[in-house]
């Protein structure tokens, strides 16, 4: 059966044809080959936008559509566009709100729209490059920082466990939390983590990432969950978990609910909880995260689904492990993308020059 393809980029069409057309190239489906010169090429197309995390392609999606919605108000061609236009958009656009995160996001959107549509890139001209400079030096004369999230380290962790009851929705976010920081895991690791992918180990467990975003070439990534000494081992919560939930393949993490009491009297029995078969998405998984470190008297605000990731490098950190091997433990391929991660605490404590002077 013959899969259906992407066409030619609507170029000088209404926004509205544009928005539509990215959005299905964005998530284009790769052609089943059938020895054809035009199929080959689609399917390099289509390739080629696989190269991109689902994640990336996602927040892509929203800033085109916020491009294609203004330059409709406007009446302004949005493919091409001109450096003109994406200044005054991205000025608008913090006009509005929007931070200068977002900014980058929806200028690098508009790149990759224009770069697909095989067009000259418009966004690396001076007037978009100055005005976003701009922007970025007025938030922060405005004292508009980057917002870093809570590092949840060894100690925090074991704060947020604390509450945490053996219920199944317990055992699940358990193990849940463990995992995650165990692996230094991003919430969307945990989210598509599949009972085919752990393998057991004399020291714990294999965990094959089909993909990660530290890994370019897409090739599979090995993280090793140790065994832990104490009652916050991640293996054996794991393994708790699979076990009460009855979980033999597909998604490790998964929903779970309460079906709705038939009768309304006080005394009625409520139906069993139900594992689903469906995997958590990410959201939901920072969703947990959130909620549980809130019951444990934390500010929800300031922990997210990197949380996990951050604690473990911090702690790895605070127990003076290399950085080669922290840079390993968070698949980051340079030092500069773990420095992100990190969470340094006293800046006098350890100072190059402490002593000296």
């Amino acid at each position: 059966m013959n899969q259906v393809t992407v066409g030619e980029a609507p170029v000088g069409q209404p926004p509205e044809d544009v928005r539509l057309w990215f959005d299905a190239a964005a998530k284009a489906a790769i052609p089943l080959a059938d020895g054809t010169l035009a199929t080959a090429r689609h399917a390099a197309d289509a390739y080629a936008r696989h190269a991109k995390a689902e994640n990336t392609r996602r927040a892509y999606r929203a800033g085109v559509r916020a491009w294609c919605a203004w330059c409709e108000t406007h009446a302004l061609p949005c493919l091409p566009a001109s450096a003109g236009d994406i200044a005054a958009f991205l000025a608008a656009e913090r006009g509005q709100g929007a931070s200068v995160s977002t900014l980058t996001l929806r200028r690098a959107a508009i790149r990759y729209l224009h770069f697909i549509a095989g067009l000259p890139v418009p966004t690396a001209e001076a007037r978009v490059a100055e005005t976003m400079a701009g922007i970025q030096r007025h938030a922060s004369a405005q004292g508009e920082m980057p917002t870093r999230k809570l590092a949840a380290t060894f100690a925090i962790l074991g704060q947020i466990l604390t509450p945490i009851g053996d219920d199944l929705v317990g055992l699940r976010d358990r193990a849940l939390l463990l995992t995650g920081f165990a692996g230094a895991l991003r919430r969307s690791e945990l989210a598509a983590i599949q009972i085919e992918h752990l393998e057991t180990r004399d020291r714990g467990l294999h965990l094959t990432l089909p993909h990660s975003k530290g890994e370019r070439t897409g090739k599979p990534v090995i993280v090793a969950i140790p065994y832990g000494t104490t009652a916050l081992c991640p293996v054996r919560a794991l393994r708790r978990w699979q076990a009460a939930a009855g979980i033999t393949e597909g998604p490790l993490f998964r929903r779970i609910w309460q079906p709705p009491t038939r009768s309304k009297a006080p005394d009625a029995v409520r139906p069993a909880v139900v594992v689903g078969t469906e995997a958590l998405d990410p959201g939901t998984v920072a969703r947990i995260i959130k909620l549980r470190a809130q019951a444990a008297g934390f500010d929800p605000a300031i922990l997210s689904g990197h949380s996990l990731k951050r604690g473990a490098l911090t702690t790895g950190k605070d127990l003076g492990i290399h950085p080669s091997r922290l840079k390993q433990l968070g698949r980051h391929k340079t030092y500069a993308v773990l420095d992100a991660y990190l969470e340094f605490g006293d800046p006098f404590e350890g100072h190059p020059l402490s002593g000296l002077m």
